[in-house]
């Protein structure tokens, strides 16, 4: 998901696991520490109780405000993604599982 000089990639899989990848970046020191512990706490908060496993990849960016927006964007369309039947499965959702 790009904004502007951000990009971040969201990745979500309704696994019955609970497991959270975070690995994004904020250059900026006054937001960087607060910014990345907030975040940090609220997916891995979203994991334990859907019982998914989410990988977050900041991939690139520099201003913060920009790659908190990137990220949360692209964690709304992949969990759009996650939870959308797949007509191409013949309306299964697209989970290892096969169901939520």
């Amino acid at each position: 998901m790009p904004l502007d000089e951000a990009l971040s990639r969201v990745v979500i899989d309704l696994s019955g696991r609970p497991g959270l990848e975070y690995r994004v970046q904020y250059r900026a020191r006054a937001l960087a520490s607060s910014m990345s512990t907030w975040c940090t706490s609220f997916f891995q908060g979203f994991v334990n109780h859907a019982l998914v496993t989410v990988h977050i990849d900041g991939l690139n960016g520099q201003n913060a405000h920009h790659i908190a927006e990137t990220v949360f964007k692209a964690f709304g369309r992949a969990l759009r993604m996650a939870l959308e039947p797949d007509p191409r499965m013949g309306g299964v959702v697209p989970s290892t599982k096969g169901s939520l």
